[in-house]
C-alpha cells in the first residue's frame, strides 16, 4: 500500500469514527426504505451494446489538484448524461477529492442513471451510508484491505443489492479478485507505488481476468478516444471509466461521443 493510500485509509477510519455517532446503521436503514431511485450498475453496463463509458464526476485528486475551479457536479452530470454515458461515477471522499456523499443524492434527484460511490471502502457501515444518499454501486480497492474485510464488505453490499465494482493494479490483485465471481472488476492504470499511469496496464492484467464472466472496466489515465480504441483492439473490453479528460476536455461532448462510437 503507498503511504498516500495509507494516509486516506487513515483519515477515512477517523471519518468514519465521527459519522457513526450521528447516524446509527437504523437511522440509515429507515432512510433507504424512503428512497425510490435505484438503478442496476451492473445491467446497465451488461445490456449496453456500445462503449460503456462511466463518467466521473470529481472536483480534485492528491495527483492533479483541483481539475475544475467552478465545480458544479449537476451541470457536470447533466453533460455526461445527455452525450451518451452509460452510468456515472461519483467522488464521494472529502478530505482528499473535495467529495460529498450529498453529490449522489442531488444527482439521483434529477436523473434517472446508475451512480458508483467512488470512495474508499474499508468497513461494511459504508455499504447502508453510501446506500442512503442513493448510491447503486461501490467500489473495493483490493490494495486497501485485507481478505476478511473485502469479503465482509462485498457480503453487505450484496445483500445491500448493490453492484460491486473489484478495483486491481496488478496480476496478483487480479487473481485475489477472480473469487467475487458476481462483481465487476476494474484494472487501474495508476502503478500505486510510483503514481505513474500507463494504459498497457489493462493490456497485461487482463490476461488473468479472461475468465471472468462479468463486466471488466479500464479505469484511469484514458486521455481519449485513440486510448478506448487501442485498449479495446488489444483485449475486447469495452467497458471505460473516464474522469480527469472529460472534466478537463475543451469540448467534453464532442469527447464522449467519440469514445462510445469505437465499437461501432
Amino acid at each position: 500500500m503507498s503511504n498516500k493510500l495509507k494516509q486516506i485509509i487513515e483519515d477515512k477510519k477517523e471519518f468514519l469514527n465521527l459519522i457513526k455517532k450521528k447516524s446509527s446503521l437504523d437511522f440509515l436503514e429507515k432512510k433507504i426504505k424512503d428512497l425510490n431511485f435505484f438503478y442496476n450498475f451492473k445491467e446497465a453496463i451488461e445490456n449496453n451494446k456500445k462503449v460503456s463509458l462511466i463518467s466521473e464526476i470529481k472536483k480534485a485528486s492528491p495527483s492533479a489538484g483541483i481539475l475544475v475551479k467552478n465545480f458544479n457536479h449537476l451541470d457536470i452530470a447533466k453533460i455526461f448524461i445527455e452525450n451518451g454515458s452509460t452510468c456515472l461515477s461519483v467522488l464521494t471522499e472529502e478530505k482528499h477529492f473535495l467529495g460529498k456523499l450529498d453529490y449522489i443524492t442531488d444527482i439521483k434527484n434529477k436523473f434517472k442513471i446508475p451512480v458508483l460511490a467512488k470512495d474508499f471502502f474499508i468497513d461494511p457501515y459504508q455499504i447502508a451510508l453510501s446506500k442512503s444518499y442513493g448510491s447503486d454501486c461501490i467500489l473495493l480497492i483490493i490494495a486497501a484491505l485485507n481478505g476478511k474485510q473485502a469479503d465482509e464488505i462485498y457480503d453487505e453490499a450484496v445483500k445491500k443489492d448493490l453492484s460491486v465494482i473489484i478495483e486491481v493494479h496488478d496480476k496478483k490483485e487480479a487473481e485475489i479478485a477472480l473469487k467475487y465471481k458476481d462483481a465487476l472488476i476494474g484494472i487501474n492504470n495508476r502503478n500505486l507505488k510510483t503514481l505513474e499511469v500507463s494504459i498497457n496496464n489493462t493490456i497485461s492484467i487482463f490476461e488473468v481476468l479472461k475468465s471472468h464472466q462479468n463486466p471488466v472496466i479500464s479505469e484511469s489515465g484514458i486521455k481519449n478516444e485513440n486510448d478506448v480504441k487501442y485498449i479495446y483492439e488489444k483485449t475486447g473490453i469495452k467497458n471505460f471509466l473516464v474522469g480527469e479528460s472529460l472534466l478537463t476536455s475543451d469540448n467534453t461532448a464532442e469527447l464522449i461521443k467519440k469514445i462510445i462510437q469505437i465499437s461501432q
